[in-house]
């Protein structure tokens, strides 16, 4: 199976959130051709979903259309256009990765390791969800974000922005502008983590919809992780942190990875959320 768990069980709008969600009240009561339609395609909650399309449409054609591409198979979140992550709505678009609910848990961590941190950096950050969950945890920070892939870049300034913080283009560590190296307090990198010859094991909605170099992690999935780890020390600052999602199968070759880059290193694991994060100091 694959190392990421289900996009479905995990999406930021996951059956555990969708009937909590905001609706706006002027919203209209979905009609019962949409419901049907939204639930022969699959999905098991159509009443809610139906009602956050309405709510986000503008117009009744907007609505029809939007209806018509979530009965294709895009992602609710790509529908209305939003995630939801840390009590706020992350802007998303087509090719860029929809941050998971579980990765509330390594913000949660972050905020716990460090939580006087005065720079955070989000690497690998795709819409920016991390960086800015974590800046309004924090307060007051200076927050740089990077991610290689063009698309995720553009949605991440669209977010990031809103909490002040900076957006980068690049390869991991190549990104970041040269002053906040060793003065990092906080690294949160969600890498890739899906062994290659797996991607094909993803549901439709992850493997279809969002960009592989989002989700590879290369042959037993740590490469990028690998990468991340050997270059942290150079960037964080004394008693910085890095933290990293992975699997529980390949938690302790990331812990290893971790450890062997000189970081004093744990796991941190949500049983409920099916979430585990590898945790480094550098001493």
């Amino acid at each position: 199976m694959p190392s990421r768990p289900s996009h479905a069980a995990f999406s930021s709008l996951s059956a555990r959130s969708l009937s909590s969600l905001p609706v706006a009240p002027s919203a209209p009561a979905a009609p019962d051709s949409v419901v049907a339609a939204l639930r022969a395609a699959g999905c098991v909650f159509a009443e809610a979903e139906a009602e956050l399309i309405f709510a986000a449409a503008p117009t009744p054609d907007h609505a029809t259309e939007m209806v018509e591409r979530r009965v294709r198979g895009l992602p609710l979140e790509l529908v209305v256009g939003w995630a939801e992550f840390s009590g706020r709505r992350i802007t998303v678009a087509p090719g860029v990765f929809v941050p998971r609910r579980r990765t509330e848990f390594l913000v949660a961590q972050a905020l716990a390791q460090a939580p006087d941190a005065a720079v955070v950096v989000d690497l690998c950050c795709g819409s920016g969800a991390v960086g800015v969950a974590l800046a309004d945890g924090l307060g007051t920070v200076e927050l740089h974000a990077a991610d290689i892939d063009p698309a995720a870049v553009r949605c991440a300034c669209r977010n990031v922005a809103d909490v002040g913080g900076l957006v980068h283009a690049g390869d991991l560590f190549e990104a970041l502008p040269g002053t906040v190296r060793g003065r990092v307090d906080i690294l949160a990198a969600n890498v890739p983590y899906v062994p290659s010859d797996e991607i094909g094991l993803l549901p439709a909605e992850a493997r279809d919809h969002e960009p592989r170099v989002a989700l590879d992690g290369g042959a037993d999935g740590l490469d990028v992780l690998r990468r991340v780890a050997a270059g942290a020390p150079d960037w964080l600052a004394p008693g910085g942190c890095l933290l990293v999602e992975t699997s529980r199968r390949q938690a302790p070759a990331a812990a290893a990875a971790f450890t062997g880059a000189g970081l004093r290193t744990r796991l941190a694991v949500s049983e409920e959320e099916y979430a585990h994060v590898v945790i480094g100091v550098r001493p």
